[in-house]
């Protein structure tokens, strides 16, 4: 059961890069979340993923010496659902249509996401560098928390700034 929890449904077997299969993986999933129970229910579902995974993975690297297995991805999916939370609160906000998740919202989430992932400024490297399973999910939940910065900074301006 572990296994199929830190792999989410084994997408982390997937090469190459299985973090980057891991995030993209999260995004129809928030979208039927969103779609089932708008923001609530992804806020939900994220902090149950973000225990679930820290339980999860911590029975998974004690089985082996690497301390964090690139096939374990349910921290991507905490992160990137976490970059997705300004577009779902906000549509959920503004009473839009619950199936509605526009595309420039979505995909500024995942590429925002995987670049601080992957590059690991400041306090995601500092989290990076931490041991054991709250270390392997933390980097990932702060890279969530900095891509939904920038996105709620990006919908602000287009939509309050610009009025777009």
């Amino acid at each position: 059961m572990t296994r199929a929890i830190t792999t989410f449904f084994y997408v982390g077997l997937l090469r190459p890069a299985p973090g980057t299969w891991g995030s993209l993986a999260a995004l129809p999933a928030a979208w039927v979340l969103h779609g089932l129970g708008g923001f609530p229910a992804l806020a939900v579902a994220t902090l149950l993923v973000c225990a679930l995974g820290t339980w999860a993975t911590a029975r998974e690297i004690a089985k082996g010496d690497d301390p964090d297995p690139s096939e374990i991805v349910i921290d991507e999916v905490a992160g990137q659902w976490i970059a997705l939370w300004p577009l779902s609160l906000g549509l959920w906000h503004a009473g839009a249509e619950a199936w509605v998740f526009p595309w420039p919202g979505w995909v500024a989430a995942f590429v925002l996401f995987r670049l601080f992932d992957i590059w690991k400024p400041g306090p995601v490297g500092w989290a990076d560098r931490q041991h054991g399973a709250l270390g392997v999910m933390l980097d990932d939940i702060i890279a969530g928390i900095m891509a939904a910065i920038v996105v709620a900074l990006g919908a602000w301006m287009a939509h309050g700034v610009l009025g777009v």
